[in-house]
């Protein structure tokens, strides 16, 4: 599964041939599939057992733009370059959550155990761009707790504030009126100028904005080209900061300043919501009972093999050559909060208890969201990864399932100290529509590309294999063109 969903190389809202594969794997197995829940079409929830406690399982399942790679070679060597691939791993999270539950649905059937298990994925992540709609439209209403995977180099779970941000991901859309651009400007109202405008003036801001905030944008759509006056123009932003209020208030900062990009230039804007993430927060009782089984099972037996790719890729982006880890991490604790990166699990975390399990799928010291984040998501290291996961999800849930007490425990946490004085409100609002237009015209050029390239499972053993690549290919071989 690691790696034939490695080779679909699929972005978000667009995870087609991703969610068809997983979901005919849970169907052969007896569960039952929602497709296309709040309306994206890659979404889905499967279900499988009767009666309480209702345990999910979640993980992502997009790609990142232009990070397409050819795994288990330590250098930069796409399959298709130019094309979308997993530099962030989320090809792995699937598989450690679809092995894990049907190794469960075994035991629970044999043992006559109780309890609902329910798998969906995390549809566009890297938009956030799924989890926010599941929870407004009641998807997580009746889940008692929810396990979420996330690929890591180690093997890890914590609770309290997680680290990173929440964010608003919106893009702010210009409308003005189109002209000659030699023949007569003076006649146009350029959309391209009040993007321009917003973008100065945010920049300008940010130096009275608290360090802990990240801001970033890309324009979306700058105009045609040069000889007309661009009649619309597009900014997305992505506005994080550390808690709801300061999210809600850099948001209506960045509103008034497009509002007075418009005013200079003449033009109407308007904004929609593309994604969405709470700060997270993980649950003490579930993380505490997670780590139990985290220890007993532990790292992965690494070879020398491994070691050394791992050591040639941190190399190839700068970092010190350590290879794969080798101690397990401790349970995460609350501590200083840190700034960062964001995940849509967020949402999910302040309406039911949540975990995030980290998994030891990939190489240590890299920069994320980049091809050298692929580089070993098809090999020996996320196999062993993902199977290390898959049997710490499958003993957690387990555990939840065979102690119904636990879940309560879990619930009085949430309640009494995660959710004192905390009020969850959504940025999305109820009409606000999931992004599913997202990242369709880069897929529709690079899908008959990749095609030629997807994993076949039923000839080959590995998708190394199948690629010719031995493992590991630590450099790149000089050619008889080079001399």
């Amino acid at each position: 599964m690691v790696d034939k969903i490695f080779s679909f190389s699929e972005l978000g809202q667009q995870e087609i041939e991703t969610s068809a594969y997983i979901t005919g794997i849970l169907e052969e197995n007896g569960f039952t599939i929602e497709h296309a829940p709040v309306g994206i079409p890659t979404a889905w929830f499967a279900r499988w057992g009767s009666g309480e406690p209702v345990i999910s399982f979640g993980s992502d399942i997009d790609g990142i733009p232009k990070a397409n790679q050819k795994p288990g070679v330590a250098y930069h060597d796409p399959l298709v370059p130019g094309a979308p691939g997993h530099g962030e791993g989320h090809n792995s999270g699937q598989a450690v959550n679809v092995v894990a539950a049907l190794a469960l649905k075994g035991v629970m059937e044999a043992e006559g155990i109780q309890g609902t298990l329910v798998l969906w994925p995390g549809v566009a992540e890297e938009q956030l761009g799924s989890k926010a709609w599941y929870v407004r439209d009641g998807y997580m209403e009746d889940i008692d707790v929810t396990l979420f995977t996330h690929v890591s180099s180690n093997l890890s779970v914590s609770w309290g504030q997680g680290g990173g941000t929440g964010l608003v991901s919106v893009e702010f859309t210009f409308e003005g009126e189109a002209a000659h651009g030699a023949g007569s400007p003076w006649r146009g109202r350029s959309a391209l100028d009040a993007v321009e405008l917003m973008n100065v003036a945010w920049n300008f801001r940010r130096e009275h904005l608290h360090p802990n905030q990240r801001s970033h944008y890309v324009i979306s759509d700058g105009g045609d080209q040069p000889n007309v006056v661009p009649p619309s123009a597009s900014v997305w932003y992505f506005i994080r900061e550390m808690d709801y209020e300061d999210i809600k208030r850099n948001f209506d900062t960045a509103i008034r300043i497009a509002e007075g990009a418009a005013m200079m230039t003449d033009t109407e804007m308007s904004y929609r919501i593309i994604g969405a993430a709470w700060p997270r927060h993980f649950n003490r009782v579930v993380a505490e009972t997670m780590y139990e089984h985290i220890q007993d099972v532990g790292l992965p037996e690494w070879t020398d093999d491994d070691h050394d790719f791992a050591s040639a890729v941190q190399q190839s982006v700068g970092s010190v050559p350590s290879g794969m880890p080798t101690s397990l991490s401790r349970l995460g604790t609350p501590g200083p909060r840190r700034s960062g990166g964001s995940d849509d699990i967020g949402d999910i975390s302040w309406n039911v208890p949540t975990v995030t399990l980290r998994f030891p799928s990939n190489v240590p010291g890299l920069p994320g969201h980049h091809w050298s984040s692929a580089m070993a998501m098809a090999t020996p290291i996320a196999h062993k990864g993902a199977v290390a996961g898959a049997r710490v999800l499958a003993r957690t849930a387990l555990q939840l399932f065979a102690q119904p007490e636990l879940v309560e425990e879990a619930w009085t946490y949430f309640r009494e100290e995660q959710s004192a004085g905390v009020e969850y409100i959504p940025f999305i609002g109820p009409d606000d529509p999931p992004p599913i237009d997202l990242n369709r015209e880069i897929m529709d050029m690079y899908r008959p590309l990749l095609k030629q390239f997807y994993y076949d499972e039923t000839r080959f053993e590995t998708y190394l294999e199948q690629l010719g690549i031995k493992y590991p290919t630590l450099t790149r071989p000089i050619s008889e063109d080079d001399g």
